[in-house]
């Protein structure tokens, strides 16, 4: 004999285990849970950031982990963008040691490019702890890229400090998401 009650006890548990314990999560909600859980979390910037994407409403918390990867994704791009405008500036091209530093940060930023886009398909694919460690890693890359400039005695370029402050933000809103997802 069929049981409907049974049958929605059966999904309520499923979800439970899954992680995904609020299907229509709000980004407040998701943000302050994960600031509560990684006080590293700015919850404003998390929260001005992820309702800046079109995906972002009506998404549940997996669904707001991948738009925080995507929104990591779309910056790193942005900063290989604005790297490689800075070394073919015609007017006023960097020093050498500048343009090493830049070359360097340049390639890392088209790492973490890479690793956010591969983030967003772990927690795609619902494989949480590889996207969580994908997301993390950009901190690394960041550290590498300014460390590079201060290796040489200089400072980095406005537009570096700018996206690898960002760069760190985003990479702690992703973790902490799916930290949500992982441990609830």
């Amino acid at each position: 004999m069929f049981r409907p009650w049974r049958a929605l006890l059966m999904v309520a548990a499923l979800v439970t285990l899954h992680g995904l314990t609020s299907v229509d999560a709000t980004v407040e909600e998701t943000c302050s849970a994960a600031s509560n859980g990684d006080r590293r979390v700015s919850y404003d910037f998390c929260v001005s950031e992820l309702n800046k994407h079109r995906d972002s409403p009506g998404a549940d918390i997996a669904g707001l982990a991948k738009v925080a990867a995507n929104v990591g994704l779309n910056n790193a791009g942005g900063a290989v963008n604005e790297m490689e405008a800075l070394l073919a500036s015609a007017t006023r091209p960097p020093p050498p040691e500048d343009a090493r530093a830049l070359r360097l940060c340049e390639k890392l930023y088209y790492d973490m490019e890479l690793g956010f886009a591969g983030a967003y398909d772990e927690i795609n694919a619902r494989n949480y702890t590889a996207g969580r460690q994908m997301a993390a890693d950009a901190d690394a890359l960041v550290r590498r890229c300014t460390g590079g400039f201060a290796d040489a005695g200089l400072r980095p370029p406005e537009p570096v400090v700018r996206r690898s402050s960002y760069a760190v933000q985003m990479a702690i809103v992703c973790t902490a998401i799916t930290n949500l997802i992982i441990s609830p």
